[in-house]
């Protein structure tokens, strides 16, 4: 029974983005101690506070957008736990009511930065899934809400919030800002594709995404081609940057993601919803990939080609 309702819970926390927001949190921790490394050690608590706040908020987010979309998930998503009854609404509302106080709670008791990073992320996640705004209505609201919280609102609020642990507290450094702008334009690729699987639950629920708009392959083609933009430019910035990178590793590992990319897009048969999400967790793969690459590259011994 508890095995069972561990499994449900994963399920209902949405693996990908728990994986994902882990890693952003620690990428970001790296990346501030990179540059005050000999300070940093004692600082290891506020990664692990950091953490653990933005993995509740994260359940939150998550949680209440199932909340309200149970009857579009029993078409799109009917492994997920409201929409198979493992959970009852009750028990939904309760998870998510208590990560969300929990999770603002740890983050403004660990200071201004997190309070304001998690605030920021519950608000745009509350009006992304809840009426009246229900901002996931509109293509391209659902869009910015996405990449407001994943390419910008996690990213600088954590560096930000890290970096008050050092002294001086450390700057918005390029690697930040190399990072941030990737992670913004992929966010924007994911946006836009998330919904090709769910096309049919949305026509039928009236929800008015981009996939509907313009045709999933459009779609297909468009996400392509900005996940293309992101490696080059993340190549482009590792030839002609002054921050020290092991350019090896660096450009090594975006040129070979880009190949992969353009490889395992080859094989996505638009009319196979099951190919179509697994394209989807790829996406999500290399999005997870960049969070370990970038730091990776940034702390091994600089190399220039």
């Amino acid at each position: 029974m508890v095995l069972t309702t561990l499994r449900a819970f994963w399920r209902f926390s949405r693996p990908h983005t728990i994986i994902g927001t882990s890693l952003s949190v620690w990428a970001v921790y790296c990346l501030a101690w990179l540059v005050n490394a000999p300070q940093a050690t004692s600082f290891l608590w506020l990664g692990v506070g950091a953490w653990g706040a933005c993995l509740l908020g994260n359940v939150y987010i998550v949680g209440l957008n199932q909340l309200w979309d149970v009857d579009i998930d029993r078409v799109n998503k009917p492994h997920l736990p409201l929409a198979n009854g493992d959970f009852s609404i009750a028990q939904g509302r309760w998870i998510v009511g208590i990560c969300g106080i929990f999770a603002l709670a740890i983050a403004v008791g660990l200071g201004t930065w997190l309070g304001l990073t998690v605030g920021i992320s519950l608000l745009i996640g509350t009006a992304y899934s809840v009426p009246p705004l229900r901002l996931k209505r509109f293509s391209l609201l659902a869009a910015l809400c996405i990449l407001a919280v994943r390419g910008v609102v996690v990213n600088l609020g954590l560096f930000l919030f890290f970096s008050q642990g050092f002294d001086p507290p450390a700057q918005l450094s390029p690697r930040i800002w190399a990072l941030t702008i990737f992670i913004l334009v992929f966010s924007v690729a994911i946006a836009i594709f998330k919904d090709v699987p769910d096309m049919e639950g949305d026509q039928q629920f009236k929800i008015q995404t981009l996939t509907l708009q313009i045709g999933k392959e459009n779609v297909f083609w468009g996400t392509r081609w900005l996940l293309t933009m992101c490696y080059l430019g993340m190549i482009a910035w590792g030839l002609l940057t002054a921050v020290p990178l092991n350019l090896l590793v660096f450009i090594g590992s975006h040129t070979l993601l880009l190949i992969l990319l353009w490889w395992r897009s080859q094989a996505v048969n638009l009319d196979d919803k099951a190919a179509i999400a697994s394209f989807y967790q790829f996406i999500w793969k290399l999005f997870f990939l960049e969070y370990l690459l970038y730091p990776l590259a940034s702390w091994l011994p600089a190399f220039t080609l």
